[in-house]
């Protein structure tokens, strides 16, 4: 039997797609717009590319690219760039205006590519952001346009979505994604169910879950290039050192066992983070500043190939482009991991097809237990001048912005 085909948008370095060939898919079409993505894709795999704004391609051919016709892809995948539905994003504008956002129309890109190609199912991609209650504009816009795709076209795509934390199925990483799945012929999806715990969590009498894939089972067997420049820099460079594995800032507040130095929640969470061995990783950002983390426990930022591994890409994979490029295909990117958890669903519950005899191809090894954390340092003296009091974060909404609106001043680092 030949191998179900894949017709990919938004692939970026591939997140998805990985995830999909463990599976035993093939991608007939990967299209993108950025170019350091797209020699990403040629340099790894033989897919056939396009490289442009989803918005000038026309559908005949995107088709005779994949060499498919109108309802022969297996299954349309996408993950159209996210930005207007992240978390930050809803305190910068309301619930109407985050669709008038320029990447909030790649949502209208997938949908005129899901009518033009009509595959047999679909499987959509985005930030968490998404299905936030009372801000789900997002997802009543889809709904409604492939609502009116049904109607056009005598399909019926019936949209089931949800939001999985990808360290819940292997991942070594807590990292929270929302998708949406439908079948052209109405068939329900059925998501699969959490396979991984948290170490502080009671197993589950029944289920008997491992716990979650940790840092260290992810990296322990891999060194970085001894030509990749990844040393920290910055005003708060040298202040890692004396922060723990696992910890941020927050150490050196008042609630921490550190110098006292910041406030209580008082900056961003990924300020001066850092990885711990022995749990997961925190999300791999795809923008971060100089301080902005998660960083290495060795004091360092993650190489290219700690990140990939991070992402669970398979091994063989590398990514193109200069080192602010490569932290943004992998930041922006699913974890091929979970990818792979969903198409084997996809496969089998939606497509007919047998389920897989093999185990989960992109499942990092178990290296438990983990070694010991690094040893800190002391505080350098160049921070000393900020050791003293600093008030804690007056709550959510009352920060610098609440305060200068009701012309009250409120106490900063």
């Amino acid at each position: 039997m030949s191998k179900p085909t894949v017709v990919s948008l938004f692939t970026g370095a591939g997140g998805l797609d990985y995830g999909f060939e463990a599976a035993g898919f093939r991608t007939a079409l990967a299209l993108d717009f950025d170019h350091d993505s797209c020699e990403t894709i040629r340099q790894n795999r033989d897919w056939p590319v396009i490289e442009d704004d989803i918005h000038n391609v026309r559908i005949q051919d995107l088709l005779e690219t994949g060499g498919v016709k109108c309802g022969e892809p297996d299954v349309l995948i996408a993950g159209p760039p996210c930005q207007p539905f992240s978390k930050s994003s809803y305190w910068a504008a309301g619930a109407p205006g985050r669709l008038r956002y320029p990447r909030a129309v790649t949502l209208d890109g997938f949908l005129r590519v899901l009518e033009g190609t009509l595959p047999q199912t679909f499987l959509l991609e985005n930030v968490h952001g998404i299905a936030y209650s009372e801000k789900d504009e997002g997802i009543a816009h889809l709904n409604r346009e492939i609502a009116a795709i049904n109607t056009r076209t005598k399909s019926n795509y019936r949209p089931v979505p949800a939001v999985l934390n990808a360290a819940k199925y292997g991942v070594p990483q807590l990292r929270e994604r929302f998708f949406m799945v439908a079948s052209r012929d109405g068939r329900s999806f059925r998501f699969p169910g959490e396979t991984f715990r948290a170490a502080d969590l009671e197993e589950r009498e029944l289920l008997k879950l491992p716990t979650y894939r940790t840092a260290w089972d992810a990296l322990a067997d891999i060194e970085p290039a001894v030509d990749e420049d990844l040393e920290v820099r910055g005003k708060w460079a040298d202040l890692l050192p004396s922060i723990p594995e696992g910890w941020n800032y927050i150490w050196h507040t008042e609630r921490g066992g550190g110098v006292r130095l910041f406030g209580w929640r008082r900056r961003y969470w990924t300020f001066l983070l850092k990885l711990s061995k022995a749990i997961p990783s925190w999300t791999i950002q795809a923008q971060p500043g100089p301080a902005v983390g998660p960083f290495h426990w060795k004091n360092r930022r993650l190489s290219t190939r700690e990140l990939g591994r991070l992402q669970t890409f398979p091994d063989d994979v590398a990514i193109a482009g200069s080192r602010t490029s490569v932290q943004r295909q992998v930041g922006n990117a699913v974890p091929s991991l979970l990818a792979e958890v969903i198409a084997r669903e996809i496969r089998t519950q939606l497509l007919g097809h047998s389920a897989l005899r093999t185990n989960l191809q992109l499942l990092p090894p178990d290296r438990s237990p983990a070694p010991a954390p690094e040893p800190i340092e002391p505080v350098a003296d160049k921070y000393a001048k900020l050791i003293g009091h600093h008030p804690a974060h007056p709550g959510t909404g009352r920060g610098p912005r609440y305060a200068k609106r009701i012309n009250v001043e409120v106490p900063v680092d």
